[in-house]
């Protein structure tokens, strides 16, 4: 039976790649939001490692994504995401929440 909810909520140190959300079991990922709570200009990454690999350049979905000040980024992906794998998140500046919603399978 599926089980829609939040997945991962993270509000990352900047500078360091860090874990949002490891998949358990089988699992579709909807959206993510980043939202940027400070008033100055901020970049982030997300990148999604297949049974928890070294992160690599061909594990990245977003580079350097720009966030404007008190402002929020929507990517919803509809990626799906087998058990072991790892959604992956850097913010290049304190301020950013990373929100992640989809179904667990």
């Amino acid at each position: 039976m599926p089980t829609y909810r939040v997945l991962g909520q993270l509000n990352p140190t900047s500078g360091s790649l860090q874990t949002l959300y490891t998949a358990p079991r089988e699992a579709v990922i909807s959206t993510l939001a980043v939202c940027n709570v400070s008033s100055s200009v901020a970049t982030f990454r997300m990148a999604v490692r297949p049974g928890a690999e070294s992160i690599a350049n061909k594990h990245y979905v977003s580079y350097d994504t720009t966030v404007n000040g008190n402002d929020t980024v929507l990517l919803t992906i509809g990626m799906t995401l087998s058990g072991s794998d790892v959604v992956s998140v850097f913010a290049g500046s304190n301020g950013l929440a990373f929100n992640l919603f989809g179904t667990e399978i």
